[in-house]
């Protein structure tokens, strides 16, 4: 009965999930669409899915010069994942990661390479028509804990996570999303879908948004899996 459920949701979910999260982001240059995905549920408009964090969050590190990204990491919630490049799709929105590739995290090179000055934007499925996939458990992140982004120069640019938010479809605000919380600084939005399963519409109500902040870099090791 799961499976079926996953395979007539497939694409279908990808157009209408989304459609909230385009018409935002086209007032900041970017678009995203993306697969199904079993999220939290929001109350209100906005919703704090992660805890506050334990302690004072670091500072900020100044921006590191502009470098494509190779793999993303995330510790606590058991990602470490490839990243691919993706542009815009036929119908305006980014070209998400392919289906079959529930593993892999696409980076919208329309907008900042992470750790660069800044918001840069990485999107992941969250379940294929029979498993789950990348970002089944990015709601479970919580502020105060890390993500590391794996670079083209062999550096590892780390972020610290301040927000993770549950924004409605009903009331999507393309500033806190889509805008720097900061100036000057090198930000970092994981996105996928999330909130209630809409039976009738084939569609979920929210979206699930992590938001990060560089605080960190190192040199990264000899071989791919060893940087991270």
């Amino acid at each position: 009965m799961a499976n079926r459920h996953y395979r007539v949701l497939g694409r279908l979910v990808s157009c209408g999930t989304w459609a909230v999260v385009l018409s935002g982001l086209w007032m900041w240059g970017v678009e995203i669409t993306d697969g199904p995905t079993v999220g939290r549920p929001a109350t209100g408009d906005v919703a704090a899915v992660g805890r506050p964090a334990a302690a004072p969050l670091p500072a900020a590190r100044l921006p590191l010069t502009a470098a494509r990204p190779m793999r993303v990491a995330i510790d606590s919630v058991g990602v470490k994942a490839p990243v691919i490049e993706r542009g815009l799709d036929e119908f305006g929105g980014v070209d998400p990661p392919p289906f079959e590739s529930p593993d892999v995290v696409g980076w919208f090179n329309g907008g900042a390479p992470p750790g660069a000055a800044g918001v840069a934007v990485l999107v992941g499925h969250v379940d294929t028509h029979t498993e789950p996939a990348v970002f089944h458990r990015l709601s479970r992140v919580k502020p105060g804990e890390r993500v590391r982004v794996l670079r083209e120069d062999r550096s590892v640019a780390e972020f610290t996570v301040e927000s993770v938010e549950a924004f409605s479809k009903a009331r999507f605000d393309a500033q806190r999303v889509y805008g720097a919380r900061k100036l000057d600084r090198a930000e970092l939005r994981l996105i996928t879908c999330g909130g209630d399963y809409d039976r009738k519409r084939h569609t979920y109500t929210a979206n699930v948004v992590v938001s990060a902040y560089l605080t960190g870099t190192r040199s990264g090791g000899t071989t791919t899996e060893a940087r991270l």
